[in-house]
């Protein structure tokens, strides 16, 4: 007889095969596309009729180059994983994983052997739900891909081919070269650098848009407290 908190004797249930077989193809076909030069290159290539007129600057600005791409990059992996993922449940689900494990560590701290004993009997039902929210995020990865491993293929050919001058200047380097590697290649670290701020700033941005719009429906449906609006706050202040 199935357990409702999982599977069969309790167990979570089985995982998506599917959609890990379809990410597992993506992987493996973004990975023979970034490290296999002649299929990077013909890749690159055909991105760049496209991209090398909008952003290629000839060569001349690199640092500007990468900061474009990235933008479009961030943009649109950020954009698809809002809009295809519920929020509300994410943060519901974060709670309560968060409330559970606190319960779990107060339960073997204080040796309670009858609540440790109830709390792994739910725990199935809790790997489940946090699982869903994995899965949300791994099937969106190879949509997202599409886009960005033949952008970064592009960008590679841009950075080795294209580009005359490679140095730059960085707080702790004053000639750094991007063709140089450290642990990553300095043209992906540089990008990264230039990045990952906006992608934090949108991705809060995103979040606090939609999580406001939730409250104004709940607020406009009598489910919840009113959200103070500006003109409250300085009608408060006065």
């Amino acid at each position: 007889m199935a357990n409702p908190a999982g599977g069969p004797g309790g167990r979570p249930p089985n995982p998506n095969i599917s959609g890990q077989m379809l990410l597992l193809f993506a992987l493996m076909i973004s990975m023979l596309v970034l490290f296999d030069q002649d299929l990077r290159r013909s890749l690159g290539q055909i991105v760049g009729y496209g991209l090398a007129p909008l952003v290629g600057f000839g060569g001349d600005q690199p640092i500007l180059t990468l900061l474009l791409t990235g933008l479009v990059m961030s943009f649109f992996s950020i954009v698809v994983r809002h809009f295809f993922t519920d929020l509300i449940e994410q943060a519901r689900n974060a709670r309560i994983m968060s409330a559970f494990q606190k319960e779990m560590r107060e339960a073997r701290t204080s040796n309670n052997t009858f609540k440790l004993k109830k709390l792994m009997e739910i725990q199935p039902q809790m790997m489940q739900q946090s699982l869903k929210t994995s899965q949300t995020q791994f099937k969106l990865m190879p949509v997202t891909m599409v886009v960005v491993v033949p952008i970064f293929a592009w960008l590679a050919n841009f950075i080795y081919a294209d580009v005359a001058a490679t140095s730059f200047s960085v707080p702790w380097e004053l000639n750094a070269d991007m063709t140089k590697v450290n642990v990553m290649p300095n043209w992906i670290l540089l990008y990264s650098l230039l990045t990952l701020p906006f992608g934090q700033v949108l991705t809060r941005v995103l979040k606090f848009s939609t999580f406001t719009k939730m409250l104004r429906k709940l607020e406009r449906e009598g489910e919840a407290p009113k959200v103070p609006s500006e003109a409250d706050e300085e009608g408060t202040e006065r």
